[in-house]
């Protein structure tokens, strides 16, 4: 990078109008690195399927359920008899409200 300076400096290399547009290349190479990185970056994002301002496009995750479902669930499956699902049922709807 020294010499390239120290040979661009030299006087003969502008009167003839020379490549002074040497800094064209770094600048170029700089935005391209920049450009690739912004695609990969974006291309990731895009992978994993969430963007860094919120959910996904298609809502929350498709394994989130509503407590009032787990709850009938929990109810189905026997876990839960059917006094305490009425209680814990009235319970998450009042809190909704």
């Amino acid at each position: 990078m020294h010499t390239l300076t120290i040979v661009a400096a030299q006087p003969g290399w502008h009167d003839h109008g020379g490549p002074g547009w040497w800094v064209v290349f770094p600048i170029t190479f700089g935005l391209l690195w920049l450009g690739l990185l912004g695609f990969v970056g974006s291309r990731v994002v895009k992978w994993r399927g969430r963007g860094p301002w919120g959910p996904p496009a298609g809502g929350p995750h498709p394994r989130a359920q509503r407590p009032e479902d787990l709850l009938a669930e929990r109810f189905a499956r026997g876990e839960v008899d059917e006094e305490e699902f009425h209680t814990r049922m009235s319970a998450l709807r009042a809190e909704r409200e």
